[in-house]
């Protein structure tokens, strides 16, 4: 009787993890206007991606900037790309903050909030944490200075570095 208890106890324990695996929520895919380019998610596919929304008037969005910098000239050798989604519905205001801050990483724009729709957004800044098979890890809403080494570790795990 011990060993049915206990097959059926692994049984029901695997078959949670491989549910568990199965219900990793896949990052929507998306084609925008960049700065130089479109932008989708598709074309950064087997790379691990730090999916930002921003907006001109958010003033943690002007502290995230340079640190997303940073870590997109840190671990971009590792397979890093920063993607940075302005919701603007006027695209010179995204110009105007990006005059004072610059950013280093790919900007795309989605004026009518179709993208931040998909994704459930809640707050800004908004990221989310996709690893190369395009299933979102982690997400987090608004920026923290003290969260800073925390966020670098996440993506430090997740680049397996």
């Amino acid at each position: 009787m011990k060993r049915v208890t206990y097959l059926i106890l692994i049984l029901v324990f695997f078959s949670g993890c491989i549910w568990a695996a199965d219900e990793r929520q896949t990052a929507p895919d998306f084609s925008l206007e960049g700065r130089d380019a479109s932008v989708s998610l598709q074309q950064f596919k087997g790379k691990v991606i730090l999916l930002d929304f921003w907006a001109s008037w958010c003033v943690p969005c002007r502290a995230s900037f340079p640190w997303m910098n940073e870590i997109q000239k840190k671990y971009q050798s590792h397979g890093l790309e920063v993607i940075a989604v302005n919701l603007d519905k006027d695209p010179s205001l995204a110009e105007a903050f990006l005059s004072k801050v610059p950013a280093g990483f790919t900007i795309a724009f989605d004026p009518a909030g179709e993208v931040a729709a998909k994704y459930g957004l809640q707050g800004m800044p908004a990221s989310y944490l996709i690893d190369e098979q395009g299933h979102i890890l982690k997400s987090h809403i608004g920026f923290f200075t003290s969260e800073i080494e925390a966020r670098e570790l996440e993506i430090k795990a997740i680049l397996k570095i």
